[in-house]
């Protein structure tokens, strides 16, 4: 079961293709992303409180730390982004995969149901993660921050992930953990399931579809 009353074959029914967000969905990579982060600000006198930084983890980080430098005042973010991901880079073999999420994303592939990661996090880090978990053989394709105009809650990496996989937007079901990455994917038209204590549980079907144009 990937939910108390949902099957793989329920959530997999009429869906032509599978999305997933990277970090706290395909891997539980939360604690590891706020520590790195915490020791990149820490010689800049920035002290990362965790209840804010969960209500963004949705953003690249480029992107959060521009929210941060809105309380703090300007920092040097290419140098926090550097340091922050060779912390992470050093770290990608210690990743845990969401058990649920590789259980849909098994199933998918079973079924030969195209799935792609879409990612508001650096390429590096999510192709070198697919590496280190050896999780290469369950993914069409990658689409991460680099890819697209616009970051989440923009539906700009789930339209660009259907287009690569040639899939109608509304006919893709959609995996994130964060409240932006789903708005993203409702904004997209795709249905949506997010991952609470470990399991993949349904949200409202969206109402709008965003233009692809």
């Amino acid at each position: 079961m990937v939910s108390a009353r949902l099957t793989t074959d329920d959530l997999l029914q009429g869906t032509a293709a599978v999305i997933v967000d990277w970090d706290g969905t395909v891997v539980d990579s939360q604690d590891a992303n706020f520590a790195a982060l915490s020791a990149a600000l820490l010689p800049y006198g920035v002290s990362l409180d965790r209840p804010w930084y969960e209500q963004h983890v949705g953003l690249s980080i480029a992107e959060l730390l521009t929210e941060v430098a809105a309380i703090h005042g300007d920092l040097p973010t290419s140098t926090i982004i550097g340091a922050s991901r060779a912390r992470l880079l050093a770290s990608l073999d210690r990743l845990q995969p969401i058990a649920a999420t590789i259980e849909l994303l098994d199933a998918a592939a079973d079924r030969g149901v195209p799935c792609a990661v879409a990612s508001g996090a650096a390429r590096v880090l999510v192709e070198g993660g697919i590496r280190a978990l050896n999780l290469g053989h369950l993914f069409t394709a990658t689409i991460t921050r680099e890819n697209v105009a616009r970051g989440k809650p923009a539906p700009d990496l789930f339209l660009h992930a259907a287009g690569v996989l040639a899939v109608d937007a509304r006919r893709c079901l959609a995996v994130d953990d964060a409240a932006d990455g789903i708005a993203a994917a409702r904004a997209a038209g795709m249905r949506v399931l997010t991952v609470r204590q470990g399991r993949l549980v349904p949200t409202h079907v969206p109402a709008v579809v965003a233009d692809p144009s």
